[in-house]
């Protein structure tokens, strides 16, 4: 039986458009950075690119893509409205076999995207519009999605005090009811330092798995340390995965730490969506009951193999 996983998290179309370094220059944009953008940036940058590509985006998005890729039974719940990037967006999951049951609507913002503005040297400087994608809330979240899966995978992305605590908390109680594993991954770090104290009690109540890399877990437990961090989080009796980049990975289980080197990359094209592509090597093995050295090994091998290439999609 294919085991199945719900992710749920921020439906960002990615729109690719080649660039040159004038064009940065000329629009004041730090190479290799994201910025936040507003409404009319937004169409005012569209209207001066020419769009190569668009792709289902988003960080659990592009996990459940992986477990796809992985020919694992994956769905995504993300908002979108119900304008042409929602429709892409809805079928560039379809198309690679990602359950998209989110019920498009009328809505008062667009579609949320990032523009990733690739120059020659495959730099990626992201422009990045959140439209309706943070608006997700309780009501767009149909209990039947969530009961017969066997996990749900949040992004720490998706936190903010108000609607989405409080679509996060409902997902967490339907879960917990019907005994379907619920896994977070951490997303960023300034995420972390925003809503420390806040995933700290998630992780302590009510996660049965926590994935992040290594800067983002000592910021969430206030130490300098992996090692120190490890000692706190140990008490707490949970699954927790951590990356390192080139110095592999980890997960600490039963108390116990397992190891796990890196996967080298020949030739590294771009960083983007390696921990994305991490989480879904490591959660597939992980719903086929696999050990968790195997489930590490998994990750690794998916987050070495998307660095090899633009984007955060393995076709």
């Amino acid at each position: 039986m294919n085991k199945k996983i719900l992710g749920i998290g921020n439906a960002i179309v990615d729109v690719l458009a080649k660039v040159d370094d004038e064009f940065l220059i000329k629009k004041n944009f730090i190479k290799g950075s994201m910025k936040l953008i507003n409404k009319s940036e937004f169409e005012d940058l569209k209207k001066n690119i020419k769009i190569e590509k668009v792709v289902a985006g988003g960080s659990v998005a592009n996990t459940m893509s992986g477990i796809a890729y992985l020919k694992g039974s994956a769905s995504f719940i993300g908002k979108v409205n119900s304008d042409s990037f929602g429709q892409m967006y809805k079928k560039s999951l379809e198309d690679i076999n990602v359950d998209f049951p989110y019920i498009q609507k009328k809505e008062g913002l667009p579609t949320g995207a990032s523009i990733i503005l690739i120059t020659p040297d495959s730099e990626r400087t992201m422009c990045t519009y959140l439209g309706i994608s943070s608006n997700l809330s309780e009501s767009d979240i149909d209990e039947n999605n969530i009961i017969n899966k066997e996990l749900i995978f949040l992004e720490g992305y998706l936190w903010d005090k108000g609607i989405s605590e409080k679509m996060f908390k409902y997902v967490i109680n339907i879960a917990k009811k019907n005994n379907v594993k619920i896994a977070m991954s951490l997303s960023d770090i300034f995420c972390v330092t925003r809503h420390k104290e806040d995933f700290y009690n998630l992780l302590k109540n009510d996660l049965d798995i926590l994935i992040g890399n290594e800067n983002e877990i000592n910021e969430l437990t206030n130490t300098k340390t992996l090692l120190d961090s490890i000692n706190q989080l140990k008490g707490l009796n949970k699954l927790i995965v951590v990356t390192r980049s080139e110095n592999g990975s980890l997960a600490l289980k039963d108390n116990k730490i397992i190891n796990c080197e890196s996967t080298k990359a020949d030739k590294i094209l771009d960083l983007t969506g390696a921990g994305d592509l991490f989480a879904a090597g490591f959660l597939k093995e992980y719903l086929e009951k696999s050990e968790i050295k195997k489930c590490l090994m998994s990750g690794s091998i998916l987050a070495s193999k998307i660095i090899q290439k633009i984007g955060a999609r393995l076709e």
